[in-house]
């Protein structure tokens, strides 16, 4: 069974030694995606004080950014955001951004509905508020 590095040139730079997504027969699967942008280490919807520390945050913001680099990531690899069968979301502070999570996350996937889970962790690796892990299926090699 082949297996296949994809990283794309649109999604932000891995914040560690592993690539965007690896594919494994007819299936993809992305490595934690954030909503940094490419080439900068900006959050969008983020406001940091001087140390590095969060004054403020928009979820709002950090899902439209995180679900795009997550479309770029399929698109690189030959697949498509239809392909998503199973989504899984860690949400830093679930009581207060689970709402609004909710609700974009119900515009992007209305026509695609893969599997979800959502769970509530203490941290991530940068100063982000949400990341997705993904997997989708991709045309036969």
């Amino acid at each position: 069974m082949t297996v296949t590095r994809f990283d794309s040139d649109k999604a932000p730079e891995p914040v560690g030694l592993y690539p965007h997504a690896r594919r494994v027969g007819n299936l993809l699967f992305l490595s934690g995606v954030g909503p940094r942008k490419r080439g900068s280490k900006d959050i969008p919807g983020v406001t940091l004080d001087d140390d590095g520390n969060i004054v403020s945050y928009d979820i709002e913001t950090q899902c439209r950014s995180v679900f795009d680099n997550v479309r770029y990531i399929l698109e690189a690899a030959g697949s498509s955001w239809e392909r998503l069968v199973d989504v899984t979301v860690f949400l830093t502070n679930m009581k207060a951004d689970f709402a609004t999570y909710n609700r974009v996350y119900a515009e992007y996937f209305k026509d695609n509905q893969p599997c979800r889970t959502t769970v509530e962790i203490s941290s991530l690796p940068t100063q982000i508020a949400i990341e997705l892990k993904c997997i989708a299926t991709i045309e036969d090699e």
